[in-house]
């Protein structure tokens, strides 16, 4: 089907069925609610009245950010221990829309919030009684009450020097301003000295300029009664009780830790509550009516006026014009095998509507691509197997894995194919084998194959050419049908057109050994068809800019192609240079160990690079023939979760 067919959706019903409506849309699903122009009943006397309905988003919204808060307490306290493929689990829709059930989910993911909040303040408390007792911790050594400043006779200073200031000569200075004054150092660090100064009373003035000069400046410490050490103690008793106190809110969280799969499914509860509000916001509404207006899937219209018609509504149902097709969102669907490639065109970006879709015409040259560059039956196998394995346990469901494990398939049986053909199974992994267990030269005994990347590669490189030829030979046909069925007939035969001849012709010429006649042929063909049209000094410009773009181009664009070969033979050599090296020991195991973690890192890069440089031939060399881009994706009010799969 491509690109699937839209209608605009206009629709008047009672406000009072507003809630029963949205329900049945979110179960046909295929119906994407758009914002309504405030004139969009322009020239109806009751326009004015109407006015945005209300939702209950914001707070929907709230309900979802403490389910996911929820589960990721849940995952840091009470981590739960799954299968790597593990699949998800199933329920009806009813099952899924239950508010009851929503509503439980809520109230145990507050439980554990409060239980996650109650923690992160036991934490500050910490961090703030930890920097206190790090604050006391110098003063530990001083047997004085921090409260006591002093004596009728003697007064008692508390404070700081730079670590680098000289405490001889310190204590020195003291004792000449003063005469009789005990200094003595209680602790030192890498920044401050901490000092416990005594001194008589009435020279207590100039004990403090004596001390100003080495940079003195009294200890911070809040209004404390005790010495520092009872302060510290009392902290330190402090610290124990926090401890428990969390330790208590960490044992209440675990103990909700069975509670991870009812939060998920309230979280994809609450995620079809705020699609419906959403949608609810979009509406417009007079009190006693409401209006709605959207776009609708042209193969679920039966389904769609099969669920308006319980409700007492008017409906228009009509085509978009060609004006409007920018607006207009793109859905695409295609068969199980084609399918997967909508993972390249999401990459990318969307068809536009009325334009054609690029996955059918790109999924052979995709699968056979890839296939190509890997060309290894062992590294065909695992990515047969892995699809297959997740397919089956996981059922990949997500945006992204539901495209991707497929393609991975696809991909891995035409590596398994090339790789047969150039007889490929984790490099020579088998002939090096043979030769460590019988003694014979691995390479005395041929492995069959239809061609070696490494000793033909100019015929992998002209095959790989001629691939990419016919991949853009592809792409201009596409643009040729589509000129024409615009009405562009010349525009057409004048473009790709005339470069078809070129092709053709030079190809006949080439087989009957008339090259040149066949490059002259197609070059006049090329002047006449860019001359077309143009008059005076522009058919020189004309002609002469036709020529140079067309001709540097096509034979870059074909050229790219070669990067088949290349990834090719890089991967075999890659491959073999781990077996050799493996090989080099004589031992099986060790030649086993070497050239399997070998082979993974080749098989790491690879999948990877492969991808990447596959996607640059579609996406440059393949799409700017023809593709349109810049479609908006459909998004119906529809069912859609992250942790379970509804049945309808």
């Amino acid at each position: 089907m491509a690109i699937v067919k839209m209608k605009r959706l206009q629709l008047i019903a009672l406000a009072k069925d507003r809630d029963a409506l949205l329900s049945e849309l979110l179960h046909v699903g295929c119906v994407e609610v758009r914002e309504p122009e405030e004139e969009a009943l322009a020239g109806d006397e009751n326009a004015a009245l109407l006015h945005r309905d209300a939702s209950a988003l914001a707070e929907a919204r709230s309900d979802l950010t403490g389910l996911q808060h929820a589960i990721e307490v849940l995952g840091k306290y009470a981590p739960q221990k799954k299968g790597l493929f593990n699949p998800r689990a199933r329920m009806g829709e009813a099952e899924l829309l239950d508010g009851a059930a929503r509503r439980a989910a809520l109230d145990k993911a507050e439980a554990i919030n409060g239980h996650a909040r109650a923690i992160g303040q036991l934490n500050a408390r910490e961090t703030r009684i930890n920097a206190d007792r790090l604050a006391l911790e110098p003063w530990s050594g001083c047997d004085v009450p921090l409260e006591v400043k002093g004596t009728a006779k003697a007064s008692l200073l508390l404070g700081t020097v730079p670590a680098t200031a000289d405490f001889a000569a310190l204590a020195g200075a003291l004792d000449e301003a003063v005469g009789a004054a005990e200094v003595r150092e209680l602790s030192c660090d890498r920044e401050q000295r901490y000092l416990e100064i005594i001194v008589h009373s009435a020279c207590r003035q100039e004990a403090l300029d004596a001390l100003r000069g080495y940079g003195f400046s009294f200890a911070q410490l809040k209004d404390l009664s005790g010495t520092a050490r009872e302060n510290i103690q009392a902290l330190e008793r402090e610290l124990d009780e926090i401890s428990k106190e969390r330790n208590a809110e960490v044992q209440a969280i675990s103990a909700m830790g069975s509670c991870m799969d009812e939060l998920k499914t309230g979280l994809d509860r609450v995620e079809q509550v705020i699609a419906t509000e959403s949608a609810k916001e979009r509406l417009l509404t007079g009190g006693s009516i409401l209006y709605l207006e959207g776009w609708a899937s042209v193969p679920e219209l039966p389904a769609l006026e099969k669920a308006l018609a319980k409700f007492d509504c008017a409906y228009e149902l009509t085509e978009p014009k060609e004006e409007e097709y920018p607006d207009v969102p793109v859905e695409l669907r295609n068969g199980k095998l084609v399918r997967p490639m909508n993972m390249v065109t999401d990459m990318y970006s969307l068809p536009a509507y009325g334009s054609v879709d690029p996955n059918p015409l790109m999924a052979p040259f995709f699968i056979v691509f890839y296939g190509m560059m890997m060309a290894d039956m062992g590294y065909g196998l695992i990515m047969m197997i892995l699809s297959a394995v997740i397919l089956l346990k996981a059922k990949p469901n997500g945006a992204t894995m539901r495209y991707m494990i497929p393609l991975m398939g696809l991909c891995g049986i035409s590596t398994f194919i090339w790789g047969f053909l150039t007889g490929g199974f984790f490099g020579d992994l088998i002939p090096q084998m043979r030769g460590i267990l019988t003694g014979v030269d691995p390479e005395s005994v041929p492995l069959w194959a239809l061609f070696s990347p490494l000793d033909d590669a100019l015929m992998v490189l002209v095959g790989s050419l001629v691939l990419g030829v016919l991949q853009i030979f592809t792409g201009m046909i596409i643009s040729m049908v589509k000129q024409i069925k615009r009405g562009e007939v010349m525009a057409a035969l004048c473009s790709e057109g005339a470069w078809f001849a070129v092709f053709i012709l030079a190809g006949a010429g080439f087989a009957i050994g008339k090259l040149s006649w066949g490059l002259i042929a197609g070059l006049v063909i090329l002047i006449v068809a860019n001359a077309y049209g143009k008059k005076g000094f522009g058919i020189i410009t004309g002609v002469f800019g036709a020529l140079y773009n067309g001709i540097t181009g096509y034979f870059s664009d074909i050229m790219s192609y070669s990067r088949l070969m290349a990834l090719m033979l890089a991967g075999a050599v890659v491959a073999q240079v781990f077996n050799k090296l493996g090989a080099i020991t004589g031992n099986i195991v060790f030649f086993f160990i070497i050239a399997m973690i070998g082979n993974a890192l080749n098989f790491a890069l690879n999948i990877l690079g492969c991808f990447v440089h596959d996607m640059r031939l579609q996406c440059l060399e393949f799409f700017g023939r023809f593709y349109e881009d810049g479609g908006k994706p459909f998004r119906p009010l529809n069912i859609n979760t992250k942790y379970v799969d509804v049945e309808k």
